[in-house]
């Protein structure tokens, strides 16, 4: 599992917690559940035994040490449950906090903010993915009501069509190169961005996805091209 975890781990967390949760993990996690984050405490004053918490694509697991580290206390809460996550950061770190429907409020404090800032960010998506289950299906069944009007357009005009574009082979070139310029130029945007606002920048997104300003796909894109410099 570890060789798994490593794509989603960072410097920043501490080995000898996460060896002891994955070995956990690994009789905890059920039929098709995979970990996207595991974030550790990093309270200023040395702590041998921290909390972490684990978020997975079924749940959020708050993992506490017990009995000076020989036992472990799993609490676990199923996103259906969740009703909202938040991140709050100080000067020491960052807290993350998420609530339940029935009004309870865990906290886990003292995480790292690159790691709070990626839990905040998969909570989110999971509560999204949650609330907005077939956000795609209008989209998906418009396409497929305007394919035979489309289908009619061509059939009537097909000699026409087909001399206008042996005449003005160009407009098509110019449409790509252009699309072209523009990734060049937002990818290179992006590098120069700091952490905190490529962050800020996907929450940006998001809310536009929210608003149903730009489509799935589209947001999608630019959550990639962001997560390359995260």
């Amino acid at each position: 599992m570890i060789d798994n975890l490593k794509k989603i781990l960072n410097e920043d967390q501490d080995p000898k917690a996460i060896e002891k949760i994955t070995a956990k993990l690994e009789n905890l996690l059920m039929s098709n559940e995979e970990v996207g984050y595991i974030a550790v405490q990093k309270k200023p004053a040395v702590t041998i035994f921290p909390d972490s918490i684990v978020v997975t694509n079924k749940r959020i697991i708050l993992c506490k040490p017990k009995n000076l580290g020989l036992s472990m206390e799993f609490i676990d809460y199923d996103w259906d449950d969740i009703s909202g996550s938040f991140v709050k950061e100080g000067i020491l770190g960052a807290d993350f906090t998420f609530t339940t429907n029935s009004d309870l409020t865990h906290t886990v404090d003292y995480l790292p903010k690159n790691q709070a800032r990626k839990l905040y960010t998969y909570a989110k998506e999971q509560l999204d993915l949650l609330k907005n289950p077939k956000l795609t299906t209008p989209i998906v069944e418009e396409v497929k009501t305007e394919t035979p009007v489309q289908e009619v357009v061509e059939e009537m005009q097909t000699e026409e069509v087909t001399h206008f574009a042996e005449l003005m082979p160009t407009p098509n070139d110019v449409i790509r190169d252009t699309e072209v310029e523009a990734s060049i130029s937002e990818e290179k945007g992006l590098a120069q961005l700091t952490q905190d606002e490529l962050f800020a920048k996907l929450q940006n997104y998001k809310k536009l996805l929210d608003n149903g300003l730009i489509l799935q796909g589209e947001y999608d894109r630019l959550k990639s091209e962001i997560l390359k410099f995260l």
